[in-house]
């Protein structure tokens, strides 16, 4: 059995060495020869996952016919670049089981990746929860949630790629999977945003959970399960993202909270994902002052100082 993925970012990258250990066959998809010409020479993507040896059952190509005889493939890509990667590859795609591996909700239609995917396939998954590049790359203990709407697919996909240190739990609720993934991005923003303006622990946990209780409130309205929020997907990874500078969303509230720049080649997908659910908060009516502040600072209507006090007038209420 030969296992694909597409993207070769530092998480496609971690996902490859990880899955490595299966001893399967793994094609790893870059459109970047640089990636190619790095593996090839020493094994090593240095561009994106320095530092980190991709076994030699890892082929790197940039040729995506050589997915033809992947029995499932795996796209790690920005979630704005998701639908781009579908429609230009669609021929390579098409029948495939496919698992997206990206977080967050298209800002043009508020989408999740397996919609998108569904264009190509109707064999569809997602693989989330809480876990950092460095840490799948490194075979540190990890636990994920893989969710499909297609009966008995969520379990096969978790029977075929679980290893040793990779452990999956299956779901049935895809969209709440892809929920839990895509909002916890806009919370670690403001969390990191709280500690960068030196508003200190306690601050961060208040946001944290007042954040995850306006995720848990409006889950329904998306079609989403309350419950599946509670498990990997949801509070598992909010808790890392929120509180971890690995997180590349926490790392970039905390720059906005000092008031400095950020290297705009760093995707941050909390950004977009907060643009996007304002968007269908307004169309739903649906109350979420925690992350309309989180938007109106990314977007730079207001500071922090007055996103805060947005947050600390509203009239009291019960938890």
């Amino acid at each position: 059995m030969t296992f694909g993925i597409i993207g070769s970012g530092a998480f496609g990258t971690a996902l490859s060495i990880s899955l490595s250990s299966t001893n399967k066959k793994l094609i790893l998809w870059t459109r970047n020869q640089d990636v190619v010409n790095s593996v090839q020479e020493i094994r090593e993507n240095r561009l994106r996952l320095p530092g980190y040896i991709l076994p030699q059952n890892i082929i790197v190509t940039n040729d995506i016919n050589q997915m033809g005889n992947c029995s499932i493939i795996l796209i790690a890509v920005p979630m704005q670049q998701l639908r781009s990667v579908v429609e230009l590859h669609r021929s390579s795609l098409e029948g495939k089981i496919l698992v997206a591996c990206c977080k967050g909700f298209e800002v043009s239609t508020g989408l999740g990746p397996t919609s998108i995917l569904e264009m190509a396939s109707n064999r569809t998954a997602v693989l989330t929860g809480p876990s950092f590049a460095a840490d799948l790359a490194s075979g540190f203990p990890t636990a994920l949630t893989v969710a499909s709407k297609v009966e008995g697919l969520a379990q096969y996909i978790q029977s075929e790629l679980g290893t040793e240190t990779l452990r999956l739990y299956w779901s049935d609720d895809p969209i709440g999977a892809e929920f839990g993934g895509a909002l916890k991005n806009v919370i670690a923003i403001g969390c990191g945003v709280t500690i960068g303006a030196g508003y200190g622990s306690s601050s961060r946990a208040a946001l944290m959970t007042r954040g995850y209780s306006e995720i848990i409130s409006i889950a329904p309205y998306f079609g989403a399960k309350p419950e599946t929020l509670s498990g990997l997907c949801g509070l598992g990874d909010l808790s890392l993202t929120c509180m971890s500078s690995e997180s590349r969303n926490y790392r970039y509230g905390l720059a906005l909270g000092k008031q400095q720049s950020f290297d705009k080649n760093i995707t941050v997908e909390g950004t977009s994902t907060s643009s996007a659910i304002i968007l269908k908060a307004k169309e739903f009516k649906l109350d979420t002052p925690v992350m309309a502040a989180i938007n109106n600072l990314v977007v730079g209507k207001v500071s922090v100082s007055v996103a805060i006090q947005s947050l600390l007038s509203r009239p009291p209420k019960k938890e």
